[in-house]
């Protein structure tokens, strides 16, 4: 079992920068591939970004691709959401998220079995 802690959200100005963390528990993270998901008020949950396991395949959803970078160190039990060029529509709740049983759907919220309480990111205009 993955618990997942997110941390780092805040207020920004549009055009800044924000770097989201989650922290993860349990020994096998490393077997995890991780996502970022966001919600905005009254709209449905997201995704965002996506690394494996190993941090050799990593995807994007279009609206953050050439913004939002995803990493991970798996010595530390850490997956990283780094936010530059922040627009005001990119404000919403983050969560990350572990898949233990990869199955390609890797942008749906039901491939995910751990959730974390979620980080707010406000960015104001």
């Amino acid at each position: 079992q993955v618990q997942l802690v997110e941390s780092g959200g805040g207020l920004v100005q549009a055009g800044g920068s924000l770097r989201l963390s989650c922290a993860a528990s349990g020994r096998t993270f490393s077997s995890y591939a991780m996502g970022w998901f966001r919600q905005a008020p009254g709209k449905e949950r997201e995704f965002v970004a996506y690394i494996s396991w190993s941090s050799g395949n990593t995807y994007y959803a279009d609206s953050v691709k050439g913004r939002f970078t995803i990493s991970r160190d798996n010595a530390k039990n850490m997956v990283y959401l780094q936010m530059n060029s922040l627009k005001p529509e990119d404000t919403a709740v983050y969560y990350c998220a572990a898949d233990r049983y990869y199955s390609g759907r890797y942008y749906h919220p039901d491939e995910y079995e751990y959730w974390g309480q979620g980080t707010q990111v406000t960015v104001s205009s």
